[in-house]
């Protein structure tokens, strides 16, 4: 194994200049079990950042299904297998009654690519709404509608971009008076809408969880006018958010279609599209769709795994023990810190924003990027979001318990008064 210093000559030699790594000073990860990751020198890192391994790093149901399925077969879906079948079945139950079919990919971005394939061919629209700050994916098209990925980003034809539903700088009804502007300037554009695509928890933009009447005006707009409801639960789904199992049922409305990500399978490449059925039977008459690899049996098992360890370990309800316990906590450590500005969020997605000054409230930019370094200094993974990334987010496994969450805030707290002595 090479030492962390030759392993950055090498990777900064070898791959792509489009990659970043996280902290200032690179962690050289070599294992990882539960909520912990394990460096090069046997030290363990609280993870409290990384969804993707949802029900926490290298479960072993999981690791033993993929282990079994791949020792066994593993092929594309032009052949009959029972794994798809078997897991689709089971994993739609998760859903309202309205969406009854699935097709699997092998990440969110293929989803969130397939959806708007789907939604620009039913509705014969080509208008697409997405939050100022979005993230869906790393498509060409998803590339022109993800804000997110910074200073290069060029939005794409036909993308207009709206409010998102910020409930610290922004009026209520800010997002939905976005959406209805952008419909009205779609109209003088004689552009059709097609959808409305947005993250469920909204994390890029700075994590909000908007009041549910708002959502529904939103999506009543964008119907009335002849568009689709793209729901985006690659993070904040599978029970995430602790008091629903997807993040869309929070606000009591039924999307068209549902994309998920590699939460899905614990970090293994499986995602998938669920939705209507008559969308997707009446895009299957105009257009097929084949992923080589979407929905291999390996891929199946995978997230058939996660699937029942969602249920046995009961981590939804986790998520909003745990989650309600690690808010409290910053609230108290918001009474003894000016600089924490705002704490929102659901469950095990947390948002903290931090603040010059609570009546200006100025992004603590420079602040929050100290904070995220000197939390991994203390072996404590966390990381930020927003525009100006001034917003700490808290997004750890599902396992993530209370212990943990004690952990966490105490050394927070003395992260705090360390920055702003």
């Amino acid at each position: 194994m090479q030492d962390s210093q030759n392993l950055l000559a090498a990777r900064q030699r070898l791959l792509g200049g489009g990659y970043r790594l996280f902290y200032d000073q690179p962690l050289h990860v070599v294992r990882g079990e539960g909520v912990w990751l394990y460096d090069a020198q046997g030290q363990a890192y609280l993870d409290a950042y990384n969804n993707v391994a949802s029900v926490g790093h290298c479960h072993p149901a999981v690791v033993a299904a993929i282990a079994s399925q791949a020792a066994q077969l593993n092929t594309h879906t032009r052949y009959l297998n029972d794994a798809i079948v078997e897991f689709a079945e089971d994993f739609l139950s998760e859903f309202p009654p309205e969406l009854r079919n699935i097709t699997m990919t092998c990440t969110g971005s293929e989803a969130n690519d397939l959806a708007l394939r789907i939604a620009r061919q039913v509705t014969g629209g080509e208008g697409i709404m997405v939050t100022r700050w979005a993230y869906h994916g790393v498509t060409s098209l998803l590339a022109g509608l993800s804000p997110a990925l910074g200073e290069g980003f060029q939005r794409g034809e036909n993308v207009w971009l709206i409010d998102a539903p910020d409930s610290y700088r922004t009026q209520p009804g800010a997002w939905v008076a976005s959406i209805a502007q952008a419909l009205e300037e779609m109209r003088q554009a004689g552009v059709k809408p097609a959808a409305l695509l947005f993250d469920t928890i909204f994390s890029s933009d700075g994590i909000f969880s908007p009041e549910a009447q708002r959502v529904q005006q939103g999506v009543a707009l964008v119907r009335a006018a002849g568009g689709l409801i793209i729901a985006d639960e690659v993070q904040p789904g599978f029970g995430r958010t602790g008091s629903q199992r997807w993040g869309f049922l929070r606000y009591g409305v039924t999307p068209d279609l549902v994309s998920l990500g590699k939460p899905m399978g614990n970090g293994h490449p499986v995602a998938a599209l669920v939705g209507r059925p008559e969308l997707f039977a009446e895009f299957g008459r105009r257009q097929r769709y084949f992923n080589t690899f979407g929905g291999n049996p390996v891929s199946c098992r995978a997230a058939q795994a996660v699937l029942q360890v969602l249920r046995s370990e009961q981590l939804q309800n986790n998520a909003q023990e745990v989650g309600c316990f690690l808010r409290q906590g910053l609230c108290t450590l918001a009474a003894q810190y000016p600089v924490i500005g705002d704490i929102r969020g659901e469950g095990l997605f947390i948002g903290v924003e931090l603040v010059l000054g609570h009546e200006q409230k100025t992004p603590a930019s420079q602040i929050a990027a100290a904070v995220v370094n000197k939390m991994r200094q203390r072996q404590i993974l966390i990381s930020t979001t927003g525009p100006q990334a001034s917003i700490l987010k808290i997004r750890p496994p599902l396992v993530f318990r209370q212990q943990h969450a004690e952990l966490l805030l105490q050394t927070l707290g003395q992260v705090l008064e360390e920055v702003t002595a």
